[in-house]
This record gives structure tokens, sequence and C-alpha cells, in this order.
């Protein structure tokens, strides 16, 4: 059904236009909001991000007087409805129940059919914020302890045959317990039986997988364990392992790095779609080792499997777990026994403050005791990020599907 109108009295009526018949119906509009709770319920305190189809805020449930993060799913490029790829996060993340995975408490409803919020659990840190203003890095304690965590919410999607497609260090959630939770599943896709084409414009440029470069027409869990070693070596490095500028140049550092790929070490590489887009450099060393000298040879193991060209020999999450890596000093480090830092994504924003990503706020009070001078910023533009919402504090919506199930 189409929306035709709304009545504005005591008993508001939606209209809608049924796409079968072509005539008008008229429905009540608590009929639209089903089980959902009006966004009205929820006190919003300031924005603190945006992920692939939805502005994300940290707000306050005020029968609860819980702290949440409410995401706004994006609407304004779609004339007939909700997009498909929101109802998909929706309906994957209800699916999902694990420690490492973000959890989706609800979806609450406002006053038009243009747009829907999902309430989630609200995490004080994104990796990329850290990373982007930590003085010193991560120890290799907290590295594993932060890449178990992956690698076990990772496993449990693969499990479940969904492809997250967009695994990055800001789409990785930080609580005050030092879990790590998953985050933004705008992207993600379950497989199916067969696997049916993606289109392989996904994965922020920095961690996208050779595949998506050449833009195979079939994705696996491969694309997200190439992530997954793209952020474990920018956590051993204390920056991006491989920055690139462009989808030549990305592909050419990935060269240096591993060595330039042909059809033995990746059978059907040059029948890949883009291949012939491309004059590869030659260059036949894998460069791992040079990279990381202090990495342990159990470390340069799981990165070289992590980044094998070919996907069908990459490593799997539940393979990565079983790493001896994780088993030899220094041990990962209790959760709990993660650093402290600054709770920067909930301090307020004033009037005229400039929107940015998450690590905007980084001079405010009290940051300077953990990290010093000015912050730089060593990541992609397309992180800084402006608000396309109004700054009104009514963020109302009404309810295309209420009858969702709340977890």
């Amino acid at each position: 059904m189409a929306e035709r109108g709304e009545k504005s009295s005591s008993s508001k009526k939606t209209g809608l236009v049924s796409f079968l018949t072509g005539k008008p119906i008229e429905i009540p509009e608590k009929h639209l909001f089903g089980k959902c709770r009006f966004v009205g319920e929820f006190e919003k305190l300031n924005r603190i991000g945006e992920g692939t189809y939805g502005v994300v805020y940290r707000a306050r449930d005020t029968k609860s007087n819980e702290i949440v993060a409410l995401k706004k799913m994006r609407m304004e490029k779609e004339k007939d409805g909700m997009p498909i790829s929101g109802l998909r996060e929706i309906m994957l993340l209800q699916a999902c129940n694990h420690p490492n995975i973000v959890c989706l408490k609800e979806v609450v409803v406002g006053r038009s059919l243009e747009s829907i919020f999902l309430v989630m659990e609200y995490c004080e840190q994104d990796l990329a914020s850290l990373l982007d203003n930590m003085q010193k890095p991560f120890l290799e304690t907290h590295v594993k302890c932060i890449m178990m965590q992956v690698f076990k919410g990772l496993a449990y999607l693969h499990k479940k045959e969904i492809v997250h497609r967009d695994v990055k260090v800001s789409n990785l959630l930080l609580t005050n317990m030092g879990t790590i939770k998953i985050a933004d599943f705008g992207l993600a896709r379950e497989l199916g039986h067969p696997m049916s084409p993606m289109t392989p414009q996904v994965v922020t440029l920095w961690y996208r997988a050779p595949e998506l470069l050449f833009q195979t027409k079939t994705q696996t869990s491969g694309v997200d364990m190439w992530a997954a070693g793209c952020i474990l070596g920018e956590l051993l490095l204390h920056k991006p392992l491989l920055p690139g500028k462009s989808e030549i140049d990305q592909i050419n550092l990935i060269i240096d790095l591993l060595g330039t790929p042909n059809d033995n070490i990746w059978p059907e590489f040059s029948q890949l779609p883009a291949i012939e887009n491309f004059t590869l450099k030659s260059q036949p060393y894998n460069n791992l080792k040079t990279r990381f000298p202090g990495l342990s040879p159990s470390g340069q193991r799981l990165l070289n499997f992590l980044f094998m060209y070919d996907p069908k020999r990459r490593a799997t999450a539940a393979e990565c777990l079983e790493s001896s890596y994780f088993k030899e000093h220094p041990l990962p480090c209790d959760p709990r026994m993660m650093p402290t830092f600054p709770q920067h994504r909930n301090l307020k924003q004033s009037q005229g403050q400039a929107q940015g990503t998450v690590a905007a706020s980084v001079s405010a009070p009290g940051l300077s005791q953990m990290f010093s001078g000015a912050a730089t910023n060593l990541y992609p533009q397309d992180r800084v990020l402006a608000d396309p919402t109004a700054t009104s504090s009514k963020l109302g919506i009404n309810e295309l599907f209420g009858s969702l199930a709340r977890r």
C-alpha cells in the first residue's frame, strides 16, 4: 500500500492506497504504530555518529532512564516507503544475540511514514576515535583481547551465514567493561544457496578485499576476514595498514605488501571482471615480515592466512580463534582489564560546534589527561560526516511495520 494522506483529528487516520485495487483505505494510526513505542519517549542528548544508512544519537529513555543509541534510518532517497537496506538491517540485527554484536533493543516510531528509529545499546567508545587520539598504542595483550572478540563476533555471524561487509575500526564499539561490539549492519547480507550476486562497491576502501577491488560478483565471508586482518595490522602498527587514496592505489599498496597475485596462488584470478582495467606492477615478495618485524612467527602466520589472495583459502573466524598467536605470551587480557578512556561520545555539543566524526569532541575538558596535543586525523574524509538532519529535538515518524517483534 502507498501513503495517500493524513487526517488531523482526535481519532487520526492515515490514508493508504492499495496496490492491488488502487482504492484508498483509511487505517487508524494506532494500528500503524502496532506495538512500537513513540520516539517522543526518548530525549535526544547529542549526535554521536553516522552509519551507512542513518544518523546515530545518544539518547535517554525517559521511562527507564537508560542511556541508549538512537539510530534514525535515512529515508530521504526513498519515495515509496522504507528502503530495503533499512529493513534488512533490522531483520538481521533481530536475528542476532551475541555479546560481541551490538544489541537492537526495539524499533520506535513517530508521526509520519518517512522514517524509523532503531534503539540500540549504547557503547562509550569506537575504535576509530580511540586510535585517532591515543598517545600510545594498545599493548599487544590489549590487541589480542580486541581481536579475539572481533573473531568471536564474526564467527557467530558467519555461522548464521551473515556477511557484515563493512568491518572497520569505526564499526567496532567498546563498552566501559572492555567488550567489543560489531555495529552498523546497513551493508550486511545473508548468503544464499547458491550465492546471489552482490555489488562489489562495499567495505570502506582501506579494508576492502582484493576480490572486491576486482569486482567479483560472488562475495563470501572472506571479505570480512580480510578486513579483520587490516584491523589487526592497524592495531599493531597504530596506523592504518593500507590507506589507499583510490582503488588503483589500494591495489598497489596490497601488491607492495603481499606481492603480485596470479592464477597459481589465486585460481581464476585472471577471470575476475575488472582485471582488464588494471595494469599490475610486478612485485614477487611478501613483505609482511618486514612490515611487522616484532611480531611472533605465530602472529605472522595468522596475518598471512588472513591476507590470502584466494578468498577460499583465507582463514575463517573460527580458525583464527584457534590460532596459537592467542595462546602464547603475552596472552589476551581479560576484557575487564582493558584500559579505560574518557567518554567523549557523550559530551553535549554546543550550538555552533562543527559537526564531524565521533572523535570531534576530543578537545573537551578532561581529555587532556589521556590525550596529548591536537588530534591527528589519520582517517579518510568519508568519516567526516555532515549531519543531514535538523537540530530540532522533535524526532517524529510514523511506523511502517509496527508488527516487527521486539527482542
